[in-house]
């Protein structure tokens, strides 16, 4: 890792760089519909209980890039970075950038970040290489509840605070299926509740139409323990936290959503190019110690 100075990056706007055109992003929801007189679910400024908020645009890669390549990337439109910082199921384990000292020295480049937390998957992922990691109908919460702690446990290790957000990545599956919709539901709320319980803030990423729907109809029907942020993955429309059709105007308000608007594309800046996944962050970010 290198040693000389970081340079300064801007710092995340608060509030966000679209908070002033009624059509952009960040455009407060409209005015809530039928679906209103459904239970709320996690609400509330997260603010007030101690997080730190950002909103601006975001990348995430499979491999937390170098020191060097988050310097160059200063000349990017993003000021966050998505992080996989543990759990079974993640795809790139290896990781020879992400330590303590990556996290401090790419924080104070200015970047804000957003660990992710790939652990058991759902027992109908669609995904093939996913299946060695899907969960069986033994205790599911009770893998949960594991799995939950060991997040905050790699959460530590890297220096993340209390108030820190940890995001479960959980691949598309089939939400239709009832046995594994109630598997993976008990799982997401065992580690939900576990990640609350150490203090730190439980996220949860999937796709639009599969886990953040099976998420919402969760919320709907009055389920304990549910993640407080949703991070969904709507790719090839436009970046937007309010219009996404599986999630109710008021569900996940406000600075809890996450619209990953774009995946696999490649983008240079400063010289160096990755491969990753575009969103827009109206939400938690990791605390230093």
């Amino acid at each position: 890792m290198a040693t000389d100075r970081p340079l300064p990056l801007p710092q995340p706007v608060e509030p966000g760089p679209y908070a002033a055109d009624p059509a952009g992003p960040y455009a407060a929801p409209p005015a809530p519909g039928s679906r209103a007189a459904a239970p709320e679910g996690p609400r509330g400024d997260p603010r007030e209980e101690g997080a730190r908020v950002f909103q601006g645009k975001a990348f995430d890669t499979c491999v937390a890039p170098s020191y060097d390549t988050m310097r160059a990337w200063t000349d990017s439109p993003y000021r966050g970075v998505g992080v996989y910082i543990g759990g079974r199921g993640r795809a790139c384990p290896e990781q020879p950038n992400l330590d303590r000292r990556w996290v401090s020295d790419v924080s104070e480049l200015g970047w804000r970040l957003l660990p992710l937390y790939v652990g058991s998957q759902a027992p109908c992922v669609h995904a093939e290489r996913k299946r060695p990691y899907a969960l069986d109908s033994d205790d599911p919460r009770r893998r949960g509840v594991r799995e939950g702690r060991d997040a905050v446990a790699q959460a530590r290790e890297l220096g993340l605070a209390a108030n820190s957000p940890v995001y479960l990545d959980m691949e598309a599956y089939d939400e239709d299926d009832a046995q594994c919709a109630r598997t993976t539901l008990e799982f997401i709320q065992g580690w939900s509740s576990e990640v609350r319980r150490l203090d730190r803030i439980p996220g949860f990423y999937s796709s639009a139409t599969s886990g953040v729907v099976h998420l919402e109809r969760a919320r709907e029907a009055g389920a304990p323990d549910l993640p407080d942020v949703v991070w969904f993955a709507r790719w090839e429309g436009p970046a937007s936290l309010h219009d996404e059709p599986a999630l109710a105007p008021g569900a996940w308000q406000p600075h809890r959503r996450i619209h990953q608007y774009e995946g696999n594309v490649r983008r240079t800046y400063g010289g160096r190019t990755l491969l990753v996944d575009e969103n827009m962050v109206d939400a938690p970010v990791a605390i230093l110690r």
